[in-house]
């Protein structure tokens, strides 16, 4: 035992940083690493059936998680995506698939099952991918959660059509999913809503209070494994019991505490399973029929993808949300391991096309990493520049301009505005341009590093131009455009931090460090905690910000000087620890340093 964890954690610490590195992602590394150490090549684990079983749970605390960020509220809005793609997709792959396989002369058993079996995505690489991406907000990555939700739905009902196409022994089969019963399911449900709603808050609380974080953890983990074990008792997919379970528990106070505890325990379980899986191909299948191997995994990946491409138009999912709800889905799933897998055990597959199968569903999960990768550097950069919409007409004049309206350009343009002062506003996300609209701005698509874009915005009239990118590079060079060909027009810019400070300085533009003021704040009421005077840290604040400004100013002269700026850093730590000294604090409104206020009113006059 000890022997096969090293092996298994060596392979993930070496294979998954290296395939991170190359841009690949996590879910590939873990599946190569799992060919790597099996049977097929160096066989340093011989049998990774023993470990399968276990690593599945890793699936199972992956659904609970998904379910803890769905409450019933946010469920109900996906009832169309679950449902209505979710029913078409699982329809179309089975008449599809199973006609190609009539077609070329299959009993019609053996095609209806090997139809319903590449129904299944891979939940457990769709998330992956997605959520290593952060596309899981988007509406390609809900509409492909909804779709992976029916299908885990509609495992129960596969098994049980399966047991119909040749009945094995009555009550449990080898697949370890009890026999179906609804009215057993509709107890379980209503249960689990009681539970969840009267009882867990409670207990939960109760676990909590005794301050003892080994005892939550262990909570949770039965809290898991008993929603698992009481689904699979009634028929269901242990998957689909814990989903339901963070369903039931996704209005919690206690959510996020759940998820911290599980989110390790289930990233490690995970790369175990897909190591698991990566180690059950079989390697000698792709040489002794590689025509037939390869070629039927690419013709099912090319078909579901072009499948889903289509349901996707169907629900006007358009765009890179359509390709990647198609890509992350078009792989046969984990599921369909279990569903052959049955259907081998009652006789109604025969082992050599379950051995064939099983490689086939193996190397289609191989291809959804490389997919996707080729997809994100090769398809969607294109569909970027075809679908860049034209600038919007802009048909009002004012003498500012703010280009871009995210959080900090909207605190600029509510003052001036305030103020009664004219502003265009001008953003080059269209999704930011339509939030604002809807909220009663009046706000336009362009980008206002394009020249033209700022000449239609009226840049020759304008007296001041706010630039309030996110981007430092579109910044600079907005700012060194406007600054040659329209010198008159005065600019103000945001600046992320000191090196694009340095290049507005340089430029001559006058900038604030977007955070730089707020951080220093934050430290004036550190201060205050830690029990100095508030006046006192107010003063430290001040003389804080007039040193690191003059700083900067000195800084800007040797910016190209990695050596002389290291230097002046190091110098200008020891001159602020001697002038934050308390009894050196210069007077507060002594601003340039000559010994008398500046305000003879003071500042803190009010």
């Amino acid at each position: 035992m000890l022997q096969d964890a090293m092996l298994y954690l060596a392979a993930a610490v070496i294979a998954v940083p290296l395939f991170k590195r190359l841009g690949l992602g996590a879910v590939l590394g873990y599946l190569v690493a799992g060919v790597l150490i099996g049977p097929s090549v160096l066989q340093l684990i011989r049998d990774p059936d023993t470990v399968l079983g276990f690593a599945e749970f890793g699936v199972v605390l992956l659904l609970f998680l998904v379910g803890l960020e769905l409450n019933p509220r946010k469920l109900w809005t996906l009832r169309v995506p679950i449902f209505g793609m979710g029913g078409l997709q699982v329809l179309a792959t089975t008449a599809l698939v199973a006609g190609a396989l009539l077609l070329f002369g299959a009993p019609w058993a053996i095609a209806l099952i090997i139809g319903i079996a590449a129904v299944q995505s891979s939940t457990s690489v769709a998330l992956a991918i997605m959520g290593e991406r952060g596309l899981l907000p988007t509406p390609g990555g809900r509409s492909a959660l909804s779709v992976s939700l029916f299908q885990d739905i509609m495992v129960i009902p596969i098994l049980l059509l399966v047991a119909w196409l040749a009945p094995a022994e009555a009550g449990q089969g080898d697949d370890g999913h009890a026999a179906f019963s609804p009215l057993a399911a509709a107890a379980l449900v209503g249960g689990m809503v009681v539970v969840a709603r009267f009882a867990m808050r409670p207990l939960l609380r109760f676990i909590a209070n005794t301050g003892l974080r080994e005892v939550f953890v262990a909570f949770a983990l039965l809290l898991v494994l008993g929603a698992a074990m009481a689904a699979q008792h009634v028929g269901f997919s242990p998957a689909l019991g814990t989903f339901l379970a963070g369903v039931l528990l996704a209005e919690s106070e206690y959510r996020h505490e759940l998820n911290i505890v599980i989110e390790p325990f289930k990233g490690l379980l995970l790369g175990l399973f897909f190591i698991a899986v990566g180690m059950s191909v079989q390697l000698s299948l792709f040489v002794e029929q590689p025509l037939l191997i390869v070629g039927a995994t690419l013709a099912v990946v090319a078909l579901k993808f072009a499948l889903l491409l289509g349901i996707a138009r169907v629900f006007r999912l358009c765009g890179q949300d359509g390709v990647v709800f198609a890509t992350v889905l078009s792989q046969v799933g984990e599921f369909a391991f279990v569903i052959l897998t049955a259907a081998r055990a009652n006789g109604s597959l025969p082992a050599p096309i379950a051995d064939q199968m099983n490689a086939i569903v193996a190397a289609s999960i191989l291809t959804t990493p490389l997919l996707f990768l080729a997809v994100s550097r090769v398809v969607m950069p294109r569909m970027n520049r075809s679908q860049a919409r034209e600038a919007d007409a802009i048909d009002e004049r004012n003498p500012v301009i703010v280009a871009g309206v995210g959080r900090f350009g909207q605190v600029v343009s509510r003052l001036l505005l305030g103020r009664g002062y004219g502003v265009t506003l001008i953003d080059h996300d269209p999704e930011q341009v339509e939030l604002m609209r809807r909220f009663g701005w009046r706000a336009y698509y362009g980008d206002a590093a394009r020249r033209d874009v700022l000449e239609a915005a009226g840049i020759g009239d304008a007296t001041l131009l706010v630039l309030a990118f996110d981007d430092p590079g579109r910044v600079q060079e907005t700012a060194a455009l406007v600054r040659e060909r329209f010198p008159h027009v005065q600019m103000i810019a945001r600046a992320r931090g000191r090196t694009e400070a340095f290049e507005l300085e340089a430029l001559g533009v006058p900038y604030e460090r977007e955070t730089f003021r707020s951080a220093a704040t934050v430290g004036a009421m550190a201060l205050v905690a830690l029990g100095e005077h508030p006046h006192e840290a107010h003063r430290a604040q001040q003389a804080f910000v007039r040193h690191d400004l003059a700083m900067l100013a000195e800084a800007v002269q040797v910016r190209d000087d990695d050596q002389t700026l290291i230097g002046l850093a190091e110098r200008g730590r020891v001159d602020l620890a001697q002038l934050l000294k308390r009894e050196g604090l210069p007077d507060l409104d002594d601003v340039d340093g000559d010994g008398e206020p500046d305000n003879p009113r003071g500042r803190w006059s009010r």
